[in-house]
């Protein structure tokens, strides 16, 4: 019973943070992650680096199936992508050393940023992606 009612504050505290801010509840720290590991090459504004840095705007990667965008942050992406007929060189590093949390709130960031309006990832996803 006791979780159960911790569950439910917990969900009103959520919902009462998006209604405020019109952003997820781990918003601000899935920026505060971007700002450390992703920015570097993908930029402040998301749009990458021409021929280089995939952009994160409003691509099928990004919006997309959130499993494949959790892998790519776990294990990286060594192959070229091509992204609204652009292609992007540099590879993707792995970040494994990043946190389910981590990796859940940055991907939420990403995914309701830069334009962008997509479903939150979970910490429970990137748990499965993980194994």
């Amino acid at each position: 019973m006791k979780k159960l009612v911790a569950t439910g504050i917990l969900v009103i505290l959520c919902t009462a943070a998006f209604l405020q801010t019109g952003k997820p509840a781990n918003y601000e720290a899935g920026k505060k992650v971007y700002t450390q590991a992703c920015m570097p090459c993908h930029m402040a504004d998301g749009k990458g680096i021409s021929g280089m840095n995939p952009p994160l705007i409003k691509t099928e990667w990004v919006l997309g199936d959130k499993k494949r965008l959790i892998n790519i942050v776990l294990k990286g992406i060594e192959e070229p992508l091509t992204i609204d007929g652009e292609e992007y060189v540099i590879p993707m590093p792995a970040q494994p050393q990043l946190t389910n949390q981590q990796i859940a709130d940055v991907l939420t960031y990403i995914r309701n940023s830069f334009g962008n309006k997509a479903s939150v990832v979970t910490v429970a996803e990137v748990k499965k992606v993980r194994g």
